[in-house]
């Protein structure tokens, strides 16, 4: 048998014995013979129509104002117990206490885990799941939750059409270090390879969010990772959370996707889904167009230039104002002092004028 023949049954009884396999012992991963374009071909939710993450295309959103800030329950109660971290050979996930929960949704949803969504080397194209107007973030947090009102526990809800609701928080890069990130990403280097645990000291979760929690976009989708259940209520916010460069770098450069005992080491890099089609959805936001509004860089530049021109343009008028009425009391004083100069130039001349005596009378 030649070498193209040895390769094909290679490959054909690869894919026999992957068809085997239940789809909980498939290892998927984000490219290559499982990556995420043949995720379908192994777990069928993954090519479904309610699929997550989406690009948002804000103008298309429809406001509801319905839509009440979201309120974390219990976050920054973490207590003395540790958190768990591990390494899962897909992300860093911290499991998060049963006490932890979300409200402000239809039903009690009760907080799982969270873990992030990055790309590689550095502030890039690429890094978060979802998209806003086309454009990602560097990187993506997202918190689970499972819906405790109706579900026992996570594994029977994630099935459900209601059964988990996910925040979605970007990230981008900035100057400053984000003291709260330091909380994981200290501690990366516990967990380098796949299946790795460690605990780590507990810390305020409601610290990785955003300050504002009542702007934010909420759709129907899935898990972005397989099996895919099309199960989650998303929360995505709109304003993003902030990390310096070389903390983005730790989070890329610090975990392998391979196992400790394996002769090759692969960097955790790139660990997102592309946005997938809306399909029939609705995207809602929170707010309305115009109080959630950014403005471009040149709108900002042309609103200073703007107020620049304003004030000098005031200044010039209030100083001709000024200036008029400097001129008018000048002109006034000017006037005032001729008329006293006259006057005086009066009576002066009515003192010199000669009497007339009786004596020079003829």
């Amino acid at each position: 048998m030649d070498t193209l023949g040895l390769f094909m049954l290679l490959i054909l009884l690869f894919f026999q014995w992957t068809a085997a396999l239940a789809p909980e012992e498939i290892t998927w991963t984000y490219t290559g013979l499982v990556g995420q374009s043949e995720w379908s071909e192994y777990f069928p939710d993954c090519g479904g129509t309610s699929q997550s993450p989406v690009d948002v295309i804000t103008t298309q959103a429809k406001y509801d104002p319905s839509l009440i800030p979201v309120t974390p329950l219990g976050y920054s109660q973490y207590g003395n117990q540790p958190f768990t971290m591990y390494n899962n050979g897909h992300t860093v996930v911290i499991e998060l206490p049963e006490w932890m929960g979300l409200g402000g949704l239809p039903w009690l949803f009760t907080a799982v885990q969270m873990h992030l969504h990055w790309g590689n080397d550095g502030p890039s194209p690429g890094g978060s799941e979802h998209t806003i107007n086309g454009l990602s973030a560097d990187a993506e947090l997202h918190v689970v939750h499972y819906n405790s009102e109706l579900y026992p526990n996570m594994s029977a809800a994630m099935t459900q059409k209601d059964g988990l609701a996910v925040l979605g928080i970007l990230i981008v890069t900035g100057e400053e270090t984000n003291p709260a990130f330091n909380n994981i990403l200290n501690y990366l280097s516990r967990i380098r390879h796949a299946d790795q645990k460690a605990f780590i000291p507990a810390f305020d979760v409601q610290s990785l969010l955003p300050e504002d929690l009542g702007r934010y976009y909420r759709y129907n989708g899935s898990l972005t990772t397989p099996p895919c259940h099309q199960s989650v209520i998303w929360t995505l916010f709109h304003e993003r959370v902030q990390i310096s460069v070389a903390q983005l770098l730790k989070l890329e450069k610090l975990l392998y996707s391979s196992k400790a005992e394996e002769p090759y080491r692969m960097l955790l890099q790139d660990n997102y889904r592309a946005t997938q089609p809306l399909n029939h959805r609705v995207i809602f936001t929170s707010f309305s167009a115009e109080s959630g509004k950014e403005l471009s860089s040149g709108e900002v530049t042309a609103i200073v230039i703007g107020v620049m021109c304003g004030c000098v343009g005031l200044a010039v008028i209030v100083r001709f104002i000024v200036k008029t009425i400097r001129t008018k009391d000048s002109e006034k004083e000017k006037e005032k002092k001729q008329d006293m100069a006259m006057n005086s130039t009066s009576e002066a001349e009515k003192k010199e004028e000669p009497s007339l005596s009786p004596q020079s009378v003829p």
